[in-house]
């Protein structure tokens, strides 16, 4: 997982400064919430979320091997492209 810098809070600084936290959220899509130097929370901004959890959705409503199928064409390493439903769709119809 590729975490940007810009994208990191300290567990005290959400607690302190939430607002501020919660702005960098929407500007970013999410924010990555540390404590102890490890990952412990993500605060998304709800366009984020939803965007999230429609595509979450789709993929429960398809069978164990299309899913297998799809997981197949995404990247391994390294910088991982987005994918719409629509690509989603397009890709399972190949």
């Amino acid at each position: 997982m590729n975490i940007f810098t810009k994208a990191i809070v300290s567990n005290s600084d959400m607690i302190k400064k939430y607002k501020a936290c919660r702005e960098k959220s929407e500007e970013l899509g999410k924010i990555f919430i540390m404590k102890n130097n490890q990952a412990d929370a993500v605060l998304f901004s709800i366009s984020e979320y939803e965007r999230v959890s429609t595509l979450i959705e789709y993929l429960e409503s398809l069978s164990d091997l299309e899913v297998e199928d799809i997981m197949k064409t995404l990247p391994k390493e390294g910088i991982r492209k987005k994918y719409s439903i629509q690509e989603l769709k397009k890709e399972l119809a190949v």
